[in-house]
């Protein structure tokens, strides 16, 4: 009765009898003005079934009158991942988790799968990497109790969607969507437009039911995530998976829809899987027996609602070209660059000739502005030989005109350092306390 390519049909709102051209009078029951517009979308996805499903055409409504959801976060029974999460998975929402090869995603959602099938939810993990065999070994080295949890190895959409519609899990994983391909986009796996096709379909089925849906993600050698921008766009939260040198794994969210991208989660590697770090505020500080070498400096950061002390290490060289060069990893290079303008602007100490490398021990990348100070005082004390004397801390903003600017959370941040053991915590001036007010004040304060 649809039309080949509009499928509009009208149907009774009265009797439901349903006929390809709208009238004024329903032929069935004999009501006025009873038939509504009907589309027939092959797309459309609904708990009876999918394909060719008849729905209501859409229509706005006004946004004072729809009911705000309540209880619509699902606990993942680890902290540090509910943390950066917002506070927990949020039901009808898509999560697209990335991270190099190794570094502990499938370890990660198979301990969230265990915790969240203990609640009594069903548990549907979808892999097109590995045998149900290899992850069950990997469930019992890790200890886990793995009633709930539903394995399906397939690389097939079809499948999965079958699967989707017959158990209705509370919680779904993809490890990962890059294996995964339908027959409709093509034959091979991890082309784009088999991404977006199949991501879609993943996340059209989530979208009306109260469950949860985490996909893993390959990525580039450059560490962002492998396929289209589009993958990133589509998706509720994207969610990066780091590491240092050591077995402390960070992650932390590139974008959420239903909570803040500042949280960090910190994990440590063992033998029993992914543990939380209950105490990261001192992880990165580097414990020694004497003084500090030159070069090196603390600060206060906050990552989301929690502060740790972190230490800025700071070479200098001379160039072994014409031009300097700056290598910093953890610390944008164009922050590097300007704070070590500003002194030598403001303080006549010169590094146009000058090979820069900047390090911050632990692995963790900054970006708060905060550090601004405590990066001068180790590009200082690595140009002049100087060492910070023990037990400094310093934070605050470093504007071009080398005035030191106020940052928030100043109590926070002192009170942390204080607790750490820190005695002298050099910070901004405020309207209610006397501080340091520019660079030359900084530098004559810490290293007299």
């Amino acid at each position: 009765m649809a039309k080949k390519n509009g499928s509009i049909i009208y149907k009774c709102s009265n009797c439901g009898y349903t006929q390809p051209r709208w009238l004024g009078r329903c032929p069935e029951c004999g009501e006025w003005n009873s038939l509504e517009e009907i589309i027939i979308d092959r797309n459309n996805i609904t708990p009876a079934g999918r394909g060719k499903e008849a729905v209501e055409k859409q229509k706005p409504v006004v946004l004072s009158t729809i009911e705000a959801q309540k209880n619509t976060r699902l606990s993942t029974g680890i902290d540090e991942f509910d943390r950066v999460l917002g506070g927990g998975a949020t039901k009808r929402s898509a999560i697209l988790l990335g991270g190099e090869p190794g570094i502990g995603k499938s370890t990660l959602l198979l301990q969230t799968a265990a915790s969240i099938a203990i609640k009594d939810a069903k548990v549907l993990y979808i892999s097109g990497e590995e045998s149900a065999a290899q992850i069950k070994e990997r469930a019992d080295r890790l200890g886990l109790i793995c009633n709930g949890i539903n394995i399906l190895c397939t690389s097939r959409l079809e499948d999965s969607l079958d699967a989707l519609d017959s158990l209705n899990p509370a919680f779904v994983i993809i490890d990962s969507i890059q294996t995964i391909y339908s027959a409709e986009a093509g034959i091979i796996p991890g082309t784009v437009n088999q991404l977006k096709y199949c991501a879609n379909e993943f996340i059209s089925w989530v979208k009306e039911r109260e469950s949860v849906l985490i996909m893993t993600a390959h990525v580039t050698k450059e560490g962002t995530i492998a396929g289209p921008k589009s993958l990133e766009h589509m998706v509720d939260t994207v969610i990066s998976f780091e590491r240092n040198a050591d077995d402390i794994r960070f992650l932390h969210a590139q974008k959420n829809r239903f909570g803040s991208v500042d949280e960090i989660g910190i994990f440590s590697m063992t033998e029993k899987g992914l543990e939380p770090v209950i105490n990261p505020t001192s992880l990165f500080l580097t414990k020694r027996k004497e003084n500090q070498p030159a070069g090196v400096a603390c600060t206060p950061v906050f990552e989301g609602s929690r502060v740790f002390l972190v230490e800025i290490q700071a070479l200098t060289v001379p160039a072994k070209a014409s031009i300097s060069r700056i290598y910093s990893e953890k610390i944008d290079s164009g922050r590097v660059a300007r704070v070590a303008a500003v002194i030598e602007k403001r303080c006549g100490l010169c590094f146009s000739d000058q090979d820069i490398y900047v390090n911050v021990a632990g692995g963790i990348k900054l970006s708060e502005s905060s550090i601004d100070a405590a990066l001068a005082a180790a590009l200082y004390s690595a140009r002049t030989d100087i060492a910070v004397k023990n037990g400094t801390a310093v934070f605050g903003e470093l504007s071009l005109a080398g005035e030191i600017r106020p940052v928030t959370k100043t109590k926070q941040r002192i009170k942390a350092a204080e607790g750490l053991g820190f005695t002298s915590i050099l910070s901004p001036a405020s309207d209610d306390k006397t501080g340091i007010q520019d660079i030359k004040t900084l530098i004559k304060t810490i290293f007299r």
